[in-house]
């Protein structure tokens, strides 16, 4: 098998993003609103989901409890299963909203069937399959079919189901965001893609450390996964800050720090990427603004110059990520669309959990 071959349906689905989310905008926007759960009304809102759904879920429950009040979880699906009394409270009305690819991931299905048979609150489901089990299990179905994948790694459906995510909290799309949003995506990857490769074939890189806080703490997580199962390379992820209690203690010369920064604190995460670089690694960042930005402390600057509202922008902060993982993958004689150990679809008989 050629190394174009092995990765052919992960890399046509990397680099079909940017139209994949347009198309994808210009569905939700034809949807009505009032006709799903309004995320502000709700005592507390659980985001779940397995593997990369569950990362997603992350970035979801901290994006979405500033934006309404509410308070937010994200919950593993089999959490939700082995240990239920640490999150269904009956006294407290609850959305739960389910993430899966699929749609036939059976943790996430048995934990909604849970929750629907107990009567624990009210559900929505966010899918790129509405005509798989889980969405016949609610009304309240946000399907992203444009973002289905042949590939066992989440790439264009992660970050189609976030702007589903978005969807469900604000309940709108402003009109100008499908082209804008496509043209930024496009213009990152164009701009962009040969430091994947240049990162990606460089044996001298053999450790991967993905920062990311508040809801980019999620994409952080899942930025790593992709670089586990596309690559099998070492790679961790940590909250921003949190890497100077004890994981730098791993940082040489053979390490690459990836930050993910928002707006809010730039200025400060930053200046650990800074202190890293003088602990002999290499750093890389992705944030939308220049002037937020420090050349100083960054050997790969990444900039999105989106000019899209920050909410909107999370996308944006993965297929340079993914492509990485690929370039790796290939490089290691690897096929991205096949990992190791790993299936689309994680199916489990009854005894399974």
């Amino acid at each position: 098998m050629s190394a174009v071959d092995a990765g052919v349906h992960t890399r046509a689905e990397i680099l079909s993003q940017p139209q994949v989310w347009k198309s994808t905008l210009e569905r939700l926007h034809e949807l009505d609103g009032s006709s799903f759960p309004d995320t502000a009304k709700y005592d507390q809102v659980i985001f779940s989901g397995c593997g990369s759904t569950h990362y997603l879920a992350r970035w979801a429950a901290q994006m979405a409890e500033p934006v309404n009040g509410t308070v937010c979880r994200a919950v593993p699906a089999s959490d939700l299963l082995l240990f239920p009394e640490a999150w269904w409270h009956r006294a407290k009305s609850t959305l739960l909203v389910t993430i899966s690819r699929s749609g036939e991931t059976t943790e996430t299905i048995r934990a909604m069937e849970r929750f629907v048979s107990a009567s624990l609150g009210d559900t929505a489901v966010i899918t790129c399959y509405p005509d798989q089990p889980l969405a016949r299990l609610t009304q309240n179905v946000i399907s992203v079919p444009d973002a289905q994948e042949r590939s066992v790694a989440q790439t264009r459906s992660f970050t189609s189901m976030l702007l589903a995510a978005i969807w469900l909290v604000l309940k709108q799309v402003p009109a100008s965001l499908p082209e804008a949003i496509a043209n930024a995506g496009q213009q990152l990857i164009d701009g962009y893609r040969h430091v994947a490769e240049q990162i990606g074939r460089d044996d001298s890189i053999e450790r991967f450390f993905f920062l990311g806080s508040g809801p980019l703490y999620g994409l952080a997580n899942e930025a790593m996964l992709k670089m586990k199962e596309m690559s099998l390379s070492y790679a961790e992820s940590y909250h921003f800050h949190e890497f100077r209690h004890g994981p730098m203690s791993v940082v040489n010369d053979q390490s690459l720090i990836l930050g993910l920064i928002g707006e809010t604190a730039a200025k400060p995460q930053n200046v650990l990427l800074e202190e890293m670089q003088r602990m002999g690694a290499r750093t890389l960042s992705l944030q939308d603004h220049a002037d937020t930005a420090n050349p100083a402390s960054v050997d790969f600057p990444i900039l999105f110059e989106s000019g899209i509202p920050e909410i909107w922008q999370a996308p944006l902060y993965l297929p340079i990520l993914q492509l990485l993982a690929f370039e790796r993958s290939l490089h290691r004689g690897l096929s991205p669309d096949r990992p190791a150990n790993l299936a689309s679809v994680v199916v489990l008989g009854e005894n399974g959990i």
